[in-house]
């Protein structure tokens, strides 16, 4: 991973909309090397997919709930149900696996605490919890998806 490649993803991360020859003239390459690099970085794999973010207060889903869930039951049968419901609810935006107290960690959009009473009432009819606490978040302070390249 060579300078021009961070710059490439640092870029990319900010705007996936760039042009090959946009891109290609901020890193100070021609277009057709430049384009060989990002191929070279999405064949392996830095790049996974690229996407569009859109603004969740526009689309109604303002709220962000984080959801810390404890269960009694650590076996794969379990795991595998609960994970199988998590995916088909489309309000889950993220989903960990913890250490520590709380074994899954949720982070949940909605428009209000209604619209969350219906996920958290679909989680613990469809799922054997042990425990489960909710957090609002009041303010988000900082928000981004772009990944630190100081370790690539």
């Amino acid at each position: 991973m060579d300078k021009i490649n961070k710059t490439i993803l640092e870029l990319l991360q900010e705007d996936a909309t760039l042009s090959v020859s946009e891109l290609a003239e901020r890193v100070g390459l021609s277009a057709t090397p430049c384009w060989r690099r990002v191929q070279r970085l999405e064949e392996e794999g830095y790049i996974q997919r690229r996407v569009t973010l859109l603004d969740p207060v526009k689309l109604n889903v303002g709220v962000t709930v984080f959801v810390s869930i404890k269960t009694s039951q650590h076996n794969e049968k379990w795991f595998k149900n609960f994970a199988s419901i998590v995916a088909t609810i489309p309000q889950i935006v993220e989903f960990y696996r913890m250490s520590g107290e709380t074994d899954y960690l949720l982070r949940v959009v909605v428009p209000d605490i209604k619209a969350f009473d219906m996920v958290y009432k679909r989680l613990i009819r469809d799922v054997e919890l042990f425990d489960v606490s909710s957090s609002f978040a009041m303010e988000q302070i900082k928000y981004t998806t772009a990944l630190p390249l100081d370790y690539a």
